[in-house]
């Protein structure tokens, strides 16, 4: 009778032990999906889009992959004093007829956990023309996609500071990313000036540094 009894808990116990495995399982597949995916993501603008709001006379945008030297890399992070992360932008230069209106460069930064995509259209003379945030992926802090908060950077340049709480304020709840893209505007306004110029001087459209001495 023993043997009966203990025999026929068996299956159970077998049960049991698959459906505890299983269940395991399903909570780590569901754990590492939930990790691996972004918290939150938001597209605001595709580039076409982007490139119609920063640059509504224009009627042609011409596309280009732009790879930095070590050289120039060295240069672009002792000017915008900070880390250049990326080895090169996709850039597209904006024009009406033969007239160049400026460049829409692409580019990438960190939030407090997620990377930002955003836009930045830079005059002929290097100034920031105007900001655009593209995709969002954080959770919060999608504040700064705010006209108010983006208009700050119109007519900047590579030549000043672009530094939260000092030329550039601060969003409550958003302190990472804001930040992260002021000193992104500042590194792409800087790399306008080391390496687009110079790269684009041949077009003879470029005007003269926006920070430079008459």
């Amino acid at each position: 009778m023993r043997q009966r009894r203990f025999r026929s808990k068996m299956p159970y116990l077998l049960v049991s032990k698959n459906v505890k495995c299983s269940f395991a399982w399903f909570l780590l597949a569901g754990f590492l999906f939930a990790w691996e995916r972004p918290v939150f993501a938001e597209r605001y603008l595709t580039i076409p889009e982007a490139q119609k709001l920063c640059f509504p006379q224009a009627d042609r945008f011409e596309a280009q992959t732009v790879r930095f030297s070590a050289e120039q890399i060295k240069a672009i992070e002792k000017r915008s004093e900070g880390k250049a992360r990326n080895t090169g932008n996709k850039i597209w230069t904006a024009w009406q007829g033969t007239n160049l209106l400026g460049v829409l460069v692409l580019d990438h930064v960190f939030g407090k956990h997620q990377i930002i995509d955003y836009a930045v259209a830079i005059s002929p003379e290097g100034k920031a023309w105007q900001i655009e945030i593209l995709e969002y992926r954080e959770s919060y802090g999608g504040e700064i996609r705010g006209k108010k908060w983006r208009e700050q950077f119109r007519g900047k340049t590579a030549g000043q500071p672009l530094r939260l709480n000092e030329d550039i304020y601060n969003i409550s709840g958003a302190t990472m990313s804001c930040r992260s893209v002021a000193e992104g505007v500042k590194r792409v306004l800087a790399t306008f000036e080391i390496v687009l110029r110079p790269l684009l001087a041949s077009s003879d459209k470029l005007s003269k540094p926006a920070d430079a001495k008459p």
